[in-house]
């Protein structure tokens, strides 16, 4: 994970019940490091989506054929 540069205040109305589960789940220290720590996860998990996209591109034009030997993906 990153550590920001450069720190901003920013004010928010958040759910603290929701904080609180995601310190604990982090194992984090303070709600600003969760805070953090839950948007590190959230960029990512982008990052991960884009490359799995590109790759079932990449996969898709490939041209491989699949064959359902089994027989389940007709139905």
């Amino acid at each position: 994970m990153t550590t920001a540069t450069r720190r901003t205040h920013k004010h928010f109305q958040l759910d603290s019940a929701k904080i609180k589960r995601a310190q604990k789940a982090l194992h984090a220290r303070t709600e600003t490091e969760t805070i953090e720590l839950a948007l590190d996860f959230a960029i990512a998990e982008q990052r991960r989506n884009r490359l799995v996209l590109q790759a079932t591109e990449r996969f898709l034009k490939s041209g491989v054929e699949i064959k359902d030997v089994y027989g389940v993906l007709a139905g």
